[in-house]
């Protein structure tokens, strides 16, 4: 397969272009700024190389020439989107900042529904993801305990947050693909759901039920989540 490398290897310590020749004509950001247009757009199905390229006015082949393999293309793009994180002065009150970090993330992946598809630790120590990483250790300054605890904790909220939005679009998804609305299933579903617990053979359930018959506020299992990690590492908890 052209540009498939036979060992692995980091784009971040290649150069921008490989060979010689005249002036790139284009830039790593100018084609992840293509890929993450697409993307969002239509989807991270319809990503290819050939599709940046057309999208870039330049053969499917000479884009290999600036990024050797399709995993690339996507480092490039899960960067980029890293990039658009706000980085701002802690504000000295550690849980505070790791909210408004995950709050951040969870608009992050809504802007860029492809994005929780491309959560991998292998794509997490490019350029904007360690300056993000960096950020986040920042914001834990005033909580105690060792770096490794700490990278941990950004890695449950995150873990968190790409879970959340991983189930709300996908439910949009299928909301969107259904004759009938939202309400009218869930209608359907509780009545059955109801039928069953009342035959008495989920006692257990039952009494989850009796003690909060919903509807589920989604916004508050979100908040409850994010803080139960936050209690996790908090001393004073």
């Amino acid at each position: 397969m052209a540009g498939r490398a036979a060992e692995p290897h980091v784009i971040w310590a290649r150069p921008e272009r490989s060979g010689r020749g005249p002036r790139p004509a284009y830039s790593r950001a100018d084609i992840a700024a293509a890929a993450v247009r697409i993307a969002d757009a239509e989807g991270l199905d319809a990503v290819s190389m050939r599709r940046v390229a057309a999208e870039l006015g330049c053969g499917t082949m000479s884009l290999y020439n600036y990024v050797p393999r399709k995993e690339d293309l996507h480092e490039l793009m899960a960067d980029a989107v890293a990039g658009e994180h706000e980085l701002w002065e802690p504000s000295g009150d550690w849980r505070a900042d790791m909210l408004r970090v995950a709050h951040q993330t969870r608009d992050l992946m809504h802007r860029h529904p492809w994005l929780p598809r491309l959560m991998s630790p292998v794509y997490g120590f490019s350029p904007n993801a360690l300056r993000y990483l960096e950020h986040c250790l920042a914001c834990l300054d005033p909580l105690p305990g060792p770096q490794g605890a700490k990278m941990e904790l950004i890695a449950m909220l995150n873990g968190i947050v790409t879970t959340y939005v991983s189930n709300e679009l996908a439910t949009a998804e299928r909301t969107r693909s259904l004759p009938w609305s939202q309400d009218q299933e869930n209608a359907v579903r509780i009545a059955y759901l109801q039928s069953r617990i009342a035959t008495g053979e989920y006692p257990r359930m039952a009494r989850a039920f009796m003690e909060d018959a919903g509807p589920i506020d989604l916004e508050a299992v979100f908040e409850r989540a994010l803080t139960r990690v936050l209690d996790g590492f908090d001393p004073e908890r």
